[in-house]
């Protein structure tokens, strides 16, 4: 084989490899990534799982201490019956599912903010030890929905970061739908806004 011929196959070699090379390896970076967004998102519903097997039991210990209007309770069962119905889609691919799962688990919170409204009407509720260990576990739960969805966002960011990276980017979309980017949680609407304190 003369020395012509070994540095053609060897420059061919290179330009079949290298292309196969980055393909491979950004295909197998959108893998570990996609995977990573999953993960989060089933932290994510596993958290709003938790609220929403609180709840139940919140409304049934203010319920058995106050008889507080019958349309606070149907709001409260109505907005956990959505927010259950909405943990069922695949959000992260689906920017428009996320939001509408975003939007049911904030009715779900401003119902329980209508509930804690008359909780105020009964301070000897408040004092049971079975409201208190409700609450507690409510506001825990809160604060790890908080922390599932930054991380959730975290992961969403990194997928999208490499997704739309040059030249992931023509990996992604040689598999279409598979590596869709990933939807973010957004801040409740009026929530830049500071609130109001009254004494």
């Amino acid at each position: 084989m003369s020395y012509k011929a070994i540095i053609a196959l060897v420059v061919i070699a290179f330009a079949v490899l290298v292309p196969v090379g980055c393909t491979v390896s950004s295909y197998n970076t959108l893998v570990t990534l996609d995977e990573g967004v999953e993960s989060q998102w089933a932290q994510v519903q596993n958290a709003y799982q938790r609220r929403l097997d609180l709840v139940p039991n919140l409304v049934e210990t203010v319920k058995g201490a106050a008889k507080f209007e019958k349309e606070t309770y149907t709001g409260v069962a109505e907005a956990r019956a959505r927010a259950a119905q909405a943990t069922n889609v695949n959000a992260p691919d689906d920017p428009a599912a996320l939001q509408k799962f975003e939007q049911a688990q904030q009715q779900l919170s401003s119902a329980l903010s209508r509930l804690m409204v008359v909780v105020e009407r009964y301070p000897e509720l408040k004092a049971t030890d079975a409201f208190r260990d409700l609450m507690a576990q409510l506001e825990g739960t809160e604060n790890r929905i908080a922390v599932e969805r930054m991380r959730f966002n975290e992961a969403a960011r990194g997928f999208n970061t490499k997704r739309n990276s040059f030249p992931t980017m023509f990996v992604a979309s040689l598999f279409g739908s598979r590596f869709a980017e990933k939807g973010y949680f957004h801040a409740e609407a009026g929530a830049e806004k500071a609130p109001k304190v009254s004494f």
